[in-house]
């Protein structure tokens, strides 16, 4: 008889990672845990749930039968992570570090640590699938209201060929029913909700510990002052709630939204109805690709997704000198600076790339008549 393969699991005391360990090692799998500490409390008022977290992987590791190891990765999550996510808010851009954070940590620092340690295999509690014929592919989970594959568009083929995604062919419930079949003390345990590092805090009041504030004025698209704002950085465009200028005098009760952030006068530009054409756009430029595999032909059509869980669009993509650019079959509402555009072919991702600026020619004839700044990445 062969000797078992080796896999260790990222676990979270979370369910999802849970039942991967489980199904790992009832598929026959040498299987260890490992809890990543990826995140130091430095901020005053900050609640933070690793400890409990921890604990409850420690149990739910006992009641699997699998050794469970602390691994300290919070000084690399620090340096090529936050450190990142902050520097674009100032920038005005609105980051997403759970993608980063797949690259650099999971698939960085915790895989290189696990190969280290003679693992022949790392396993996270992902809703995605990796299909392998002459390459790893990623593929979307099953369950495409878990579909998790968005956040992992930056890891390689090459990295793909030594993880597994036991949950990318079950559904959320199937995975709870599992969890309850087995005891497992986590199963009725909430889903964390969010960026990995915030967890139950409120986002501005969190990031406001490290950013501060800078506190500028609310206009709509022609000027008109409506009220004032703390800091560009903590509104993204399309945003809805939390504007904090409720209703004002003169005119209609239609919601308004964030359609512009203007770094140099730091205005905040906002308009009324999510049908409002700044809000709309046909394109993007993107920082260059990253490809999971290899880069896909100039002007090939392919379906994109510009924010988690948002509906996959139909376009093509381009080649520029400063890295690409999608144009849409359609007008698509809040291209957001800082989220990431990323690359399908069926459910097949392909790879993706940070979002420089939108493609609105309504946008930018405005912003020239207003004198407010964008960039066109040709």
């Amino acid at each position: 008889m062969g000797k078992q393969k080796k896999v260790i699991v990222g676990v979270s005391g979370g369910v999802d990672s849970s039942v991967t360990a489980l199904l790992l090692k009832s598929a026959g799998y040498d299987v260890q845990g490992i809890f990543m500490k990826n995140w130091t409390n430095n901020a005053p008022n900050i609640e933070c749930t690793s400890e409990e977290d921890f604990a409850d992987a420690e149990k739910v590791c006992d009641q699997i039968g699998i050794p469970l190891h602390l691994a300290n990765f919070s000084a690399d999550y620090w340096d090529k992570v936050f450190k990142k996510f902050l520097s674009d808010h100032h920038a005005g851009l609105t980051p997403n570090p759970d993608i980063l954070c797949n690259k650099e940590i999971k698939f960085g620092a915790f895989l290189d640590y696990c190969l280290e340690t003679g693992a022949d295999y790392i396993a996270t509690g992902h809703y995605a699938r990796v299909g392998v014929d002459n390459d790893a592919r990623l593929l979307r989970g099953l369950d495409s209201s878990k579909d998790q594959s968005y956040f992992l568009h930056q890891v390689s083929g090459v990295d793909l060929r030594k993880t597994l995604f036991p949950l990318g062919e079950l559904t959320k419930d199937h995975v709870r029913k599992i969890a309850k079949d087995n005891k497992l003390i986590n199963a009725e345990k909430k889903d964390s909700v969010g960026i990995c590092f915030i967890g139950k805090n409120n986002y501005n009041d969190f990031i406001s510990n490290f950013l501060g504030k800078k506190p500028g004025i609310i206009v709509d698209d022609k000027g008109v002052k409506l009220g004032e704002h703390q800091g560009l950085m903590y509104f993204t465009l399309g945003q809805r709630q939390g504007i904090g200028i409720g209703g004002v005098k003169g005119r209609d009760q239609n919601s308004w939204y964030v359609a512009h952030k203007d770094q140099s006068s730091n205005e905040l530009i906002v308009v009324q109805g999510g049908d409002h054409e700044l809000l709309f756009s046909i394109g993007c430029y993107t920082e260059s690709m990253h490809w999971v595999n290899e880069e896909i032909k100039d002007g090939s059509d392919c379906e994109v997704q510009i924010r988690y869980q948002s509906e996959p669009i139909k376009a093509k993509i381009y080649k520029t000198s400063k890295g690409n650019k999608i144009m849409f079959n359609e007008e698509i509402s809040a291209v957001t600076p800082g989220q990431s555009a990323v690359v399908y072919q069926g459910d097949e991702c392909l790879g993706g790339a940070v979002i420089r600026e939108r493609i609105s020619e309504k946008y930018y004839s405005w912003a020239e008549n207003r004198g407010y700044n964008y960039e066109v990445y040709e």
